[in-house]
């Protein structure tokens, strides 16, 4: 993360460290934790521009369960990169098409997204892998490094492929995305500085469905979430608090949980905590994860993360969740 200086800049560039892509323009079909920061290489074929952007991770993971099984060691390799493609029509009309592709080693798999877009002065269409850009817009900011504080989200889930509409209107973007099944998700975000602080609001509504660990239900879920963010100086700070319902397969049950974090950067040292906390039907789930990022020089840099979560539910035979783990990783990162 680049820093700048002096009174003026101060109440600037935390809104350029920490803002993400407006989901107004070109948008970002990488949903996934690992995200590079660096702006992205440009260049032309024809009449399109061209920019492209990717991480490569070397992470060194140790699971911990009782204390340090050192047999659980693991070491992978993970690669990304996103390509987006734009050319303006006659009649000022943006088209574009967005393409992610990850390869994670340690699983042997590769996973990717695509989206097409038409944007305009109106707001942005978009069709394709589209599933996760309400949530994108509207979630809290990730952790530094290999932090990823589990369960901040909705367990529920809208499909892959679907399209929506997003569009600016002063300080809010509001975004909406439906699927093939008709579930669906709209989020707005507002933000904008106040003196020397930079603040954001962001809230998300959905209806989509769950499919539970041991493929007994697919339950049917109703969401809504809150998040709210301050950024002073070279800190940020951020609270959110979500409530969701499931229904289906005999039961219905409600879940509410809270999350909340910081994150600051002091020198070449970028550091982030975050804390979760919430119920299902009245049984508790947790998680916590801490993050320390080393910048070496451009694109490169170190991280490390702790992560634990836990969270075990059963309602009527149906096991909703299954989950727990405690787990350290430290890697060599490249962004460009």
């Amino acid at each position: 993360m680049a820093i700048l200086n002096n009174k003026f800049a101060t109440s600037l560039w935390p809104i350029a460290v920490f803002a993400p892509a407006s989901a107004y323009a070109q948008p970002s079909v990488n949903y996934d934790d690992l995200a590079s920061l660096e702006e992205p290489l440009a260049f032309e074929i024809g009449a399109a521009t061209v920019e492209v952007k990717g991480v490569v991770d070397v992470p060194v993971t140790l699971e911990i369960e009782d204390g340090v099984h050192f047999g659980d060691v693991g070491v992978g390799f993970t690669g990304n990169f996103e390509v987006n493609a734009e050319m303006q029509l006659g009649n000022r009309w943006n088209v574009g098409v967005a393409y992610f592709g990850q390869y994670a080693e340690n699983v042997d798999d590769y996973t990717d997204n695509v989206a097409g877009y038409i944007r305009t002065s109106w707001g942005t269409l978009v069709g394709g892998n589209v599933g996760g850009l309400v949530r994108e817009s509207t979630r809290r900011r990730r952790g530094v490094g290999h932090a990823a504080l589990a369960y901040d989200d909705f367990y529920g889930s809208i499909g892959r492929w679907g399209g929506g509409y997003s569009g600016r209107f002063g300080p809010v973007i509001v975004t909406g995305i439906v699927d093939g099944d008709g579930d669906f998700e709209v989020g707005a975000e507002y933000q904008r500085p106040l003196g020397s602080k930079d603040y954001r609001f962001a809230t998300r509504f959905g209806r989509s469905h769950y499919l539970t660990p041991d493929g007994l239900a697919n339950l049917q879920t109703t969401s809504v979430g809150a998040v709210g963010e301050v950024i002073f100086g070279s800190s940020l700070f951020d609270l959110g608090i979500s409530y969701e319902n499931f229904d289906g397969g005999g039961i219905n049950v409600d879940r509410w949980f809270v999350s909340g974090g910081g994150q600051t950067k002091v020198g070449s040292f970028s550091l982030s905590a975050g804390g979760h906390y919430g119920e299902l039907d009245g049984t508790s789930e947790a998680s916590a994860a801490v993050g320390i990022g080393y910048d070496i020089a451009r694109g490169l840099s170190t991280n490390l993360g702790l992560n634990a979560r836990r969270a075990r539910v059963a309602r009527g035979g149906i096991q909703i969740i299954d989950d727990e783990e405690t787990s350290a990783t430290a890697s060599v990162r490249y962004s460009f």
